[in-house]
């Protein structure tokens, strides 16, 4: 079912529906080549005026404001929930020129943790290194400078379809919660890593915005988590979570908007590109304990340590916070039967996606339906009732 949930969706997918894109913990340190990050978005870094993502978001921000359009006029009296997913900012880190030239002179195109040795990092990150295929290419400053410009270029390129997106509600009078949130950052060279795939704050410190009626504006520094959204929305909408799932990990964010406290720790989960066993993270206030069953553990101290530098889990200073956080992630995560489930669920995928793939090819990819006989007029119409209905505002 690739309607996920919705009743319909706009836009097909800007990438693979199907289950192609699965590790196999089967194979350690296999690097599949044709979907795997490479270096290539860093050597090839610069200026395009389209681009496969571009096109797509291009798609993405139209589609948006023309289905607001639609919803204001008023043909369908209910509530209504709209999801506008980009993929920008992201690699490749392409950038059309108008927001390429905003960052000539940005302070920022170095990164601010030099690149580091291979052998200096901790093993995910050279499992990382490999998975990027990183051997392969010769970084310079210049790919790592023009790198960073662009993907701050998209981050502006974000800004002026969301902008698009807000002007389009304000002018057609419609009343919005906005939660704008991303699944993932982006390491930018920090410490010499590229993407995503890792628990250090670059990748997986990701922006979490609220607008909406009674939450004044200000900038909440407590740690938060994309587990929140969906019970934040639902306290913001009035509808009881018990009606949506028996169980969640998340808590509703209002209270803390308003001055409460949020005190649970977050969660995170990673067993994709790069792992070859499940990686679990708490970030419990200024600690963060990362946990994989093939490294040692990392415990960091994010208020005197923001760039993730000094590994303390070897301290004895700090051994009882060590094991109190060990306590609470044994509490959540069965390494073992984590790892296990993993396995059993990419076996799965494999044999669906060589099933599919083997004789004719049926693809998975939703095909966004546009019947060309409903739009605009057509002779089964009256054109006084259709002018009339797709004008907004009226009268004015």
């Amino acid at each position: 079912d690739q309607l996920h949930g919705f009743e319909s969706r706009l836009t097909t997918d800007i990438y693979p529906a199907d289950f192609g894109w699965t590790p196999d913990y089967r194979k350690p340190g296999e690097r599949i080549d044709w979907w795997y990050h490479n270096m290539g978005s860093v050597t090839g870094a610069g200026v395009a005026e389209i681009t496969n993502q571009m096109e797509y978001d291009d798609e993405v921000g139209f589609h948006a404001v023309q289905k607001i359009y639609d919803l204001a006029r008023g043909a369908d009296a209910r509530p209504w929930c709209l999801t506008v997913s980009f993929t920008h900012p992201h690699d490749p880190f392409v950038a059309r020129k108008k927001y390429w030239d905003l960052y000539e002179d940005c302070e920022h195109l170095p990164p601010e943790v030099p690149a580091m040795a291979y052998e200096d990092h901790d093993p995910h990150s050279r499992r990382i290194f490999d998975a990027n295929d990183w051997r392969g290419y010769t970084i310079t400053e210049d790919h790592i400078r023009r790198s960073r410009r662009a993907y701050f270029a998209n981050i502006s390129y974000v800004d002026d379809k969301i902008s698009q997106i807000l002007e389009t509600l304000e002018a057609t009078r419609q009343e919005a919660i906005v939660v704008f949130v991303s699944d993932h950052g982006e390491m930018l060279g920090e410490r010499g890593l590229w993407y995503k795939m890792t628990f250090y704050d670059g990748s997986s410190r990701v922006p979490l915005m609220v607008a909406a009626p009674g939450l004044a504006p200000q900038r909440i520094d407590a740690p938060v988590s994309t587990l929140d959204v969906t019970p934040t929305l639902c306290d913001l909408a009035g509808v009881s979570m018990e009606e949506v799932t028996p169980w969640t990990d998340g808590e509703s964010l209002v209270a803390l908007a308003k001055g409460g406290e949020r005190t649970a720790p977050v969660c995170m989960e990673y067993a994709a590109e790069a792992s070859q066993a499940p990686l679990v993270s708490l970030r419990d206030g200024r600690w963060k304990l990362n946990r994989c069953a093939l490294d040692p553990d990392q415990l960091f101290d994010l208020e005197a340590d923001p760039h993730e530098l000094t590994d303390l889990a070897a301290d004895p200073a700090h051994a009882e916070t060590l094991a109190r956080l060990r306590a609470m992630a044994g509490a959540r995560w069965d390494l073992a039967r984590f790892d296990a489930e993993v396995r059993a669920s990419q076996a799965r995928r494999w044999v669906v996606y060589e099933a599919l793939r083997n004789g004719s090819y049926f693809p998975w990819d939703h095909q966004p339906l546009r019947d060309a006989s409903e739009r605009y007029m057509r002779n089964h119409m009256d054109l006084n009732v259709l002018e009339s209905s797709k004008r907004f505002p009226r009268g004015e």
